[in-house]
């Protein structure tokens, strides 16, 4: 090949990276149509057999308990349920409160799905406060609901929304720092592998929505080898950018991922930047995971549709609970990609437990934050690790023994 050839091609396969970046290269072919996509999401439905006659939602409160809140509903024949919110309800309790209860209060929990939901939405222009503060609120009354419609039916939350193919959960610890240098990360990820017995972690990389900014200088092209070499091929390993990086800088990280064999690459670009993420995932060989900021189906659809991400992550509460998550995970699984849910609030694990148990691809491992024994007695059986995997819990709804053990002595911040 000629000097000026070689530079031709060169040029277009500069040019060719650069319009991709812009938005204006080729993109991979999309896989299932939208209509496909539609219909799939749309079968992600509730199993309500056994439950014939009406739940009437009598009240639902917010209560408190030390540093955690609850929501409590109980329908007009007595039924209780109960959920365990993520740290924001301290802030958005005024949803909660103005937006949300009203709507339900003597309405037929069994329509939660087939017409509650979409009529939430719709209550008092609910649609233009979408977002994490409204879908946080639409989550934590779905699970007290499920909860409860689960108690009365007999059914695990799983069985609830079509059935528990799995018993177990394979997880990864996940560290959350970053103010350690390589060297200590490393130290820290070792004490979380004795802690649990994890076979798989996940570190952060970059600053966290920082315009390509480490951490520290030089943190994360150092750590990811130095993991590598400390734990050697047995440990599988996760990187999480959460937003820190543009697409090239995305790519050079990401290939230094690729390197260590790495399991997947979570969030290298801003959550919202679709575009620019599309072109990572589209050049890098290593999967490429995103959503967990996501409160659009129809994002998530374009995420499927475009293959802009290779796993699929929903936050459980972020995103407004089960029933949008398995619509989510049904397209996923249409297209042939895993839903790996991602999870916020202490008590999170145990939902993305459930959530894991009736979706038939979820990927490798999930994330798991240490805090099994603050919960393992509310079950029975108790919750347990086994060879680095996590039990999921069995008993009706979301499986505790006694609401009333959980949440004696907690005051009402909403609610009579």
């Amino acid at each position: 090949m000629s000097i000026d050839r070689r530079r031709l091609l060169q040029s277009a396969a500069g040019a060719l990276a650069a319009s991709a970046w812009s938005g204006c290269g080729p993109s991979a072919a999309p896989g299932p149509t939208l209509q496909d996509l539609d219909a799939a999401a749309a079968s992600a439905t509730l199993d309500l057999d056994g439950l014939t006659s009406p739940v009437i939602i009598d009240s639902i409160r917010l209560l408190r308990k030390e540093n955690e809140h609850f929501i409590h509903i109980r329908s007009s024949d007595g039924a209780e349920g109960i959920s365990v919110t993520n740290s924001r309800a301290a802030q958005f309790h005024p949803i909660l409160e103005e937006q949300v209860i009203p709507f339900l209060l003597g309405k037929d929990a069994r329509e939660w799905e087939s017409k509650l939901r979409f009529e939430l939405y719709r209550y008092e222009s609910n649609y233009k406060l979408q977002g994490l503060a409204f879908w946080c609120a639409h989550a934590w009354v779905e699970f007290a609901l499920l909860d409860m419609l689960g108690r009365i039916a007999g059914k695990s939350i799983g069985d609830l929304l079509g059935g528990v193919v799995r018993e177990t959960a394979p997880f990864y610890v996940a560290s959350g720092r970053r103010d350690t240098t390589p060297e200590e990360e490393v130290d820290y990820l070792a004490e979380l592998i004795e802690e649990t017995g994890a076979h798989a972690v996940k570190f952060r990389l970059g600053g966290r929505m920082s315009r390509n900014e480490d951490a520290l200088p030089g943190r994360t092209q150092e750590l990811i080898p130095l993991v590598r070499k400390a734990f050697g091929g047995d440990l599988d390993i996760h990187g999480d950018a959460n937003s820190s990086y543009d697409p090239p800088e995305a790519i050079r990280i990401g290939q230094i991922l690729q390197e260590a064999n790495a399991v997947f690459y979570e969030e290298p670009c801003p959550f919202d930047h679709l575009e620019d993420t599309k072109v990572v995932t589209d050049t890098l060989t290593i999967p490429v995971a995103g959503g967990e900021e996501e409160f659009s189906e129809r994002r998530f659809r374009w995420m499927i549709h475009n293959r802009g991400v290779d796993i699929v992550q929903p936050d459980l509460h972020y995103y407004g609970g089960m029933l949008r998550s398995i619509r989510v995970a049904r397209m996923a699984e249409r297209a042939g990609m895993p839903t790996t849910p991602h999870i916020s609030g202490g008590f999170g694990f145990i939902y993305m437990m459930h959530f894991v148990s009736c979706v038939n691809d979820v990927g490798r491992y999930q994330e798991y934050k240490r805090n099994i024994e603050r919960y393992r007695d509310w079950f029975d059986p108790k919750l347990e690790i086994k060879d680095g995997a996590l039990s999921i819990p069995t008993g009706p709804g979301v499986g505790i023994v006694s609401i009333a053990d959980v949440i004696e002595g907690a005051e009402t911040v909403i609610g009579e």
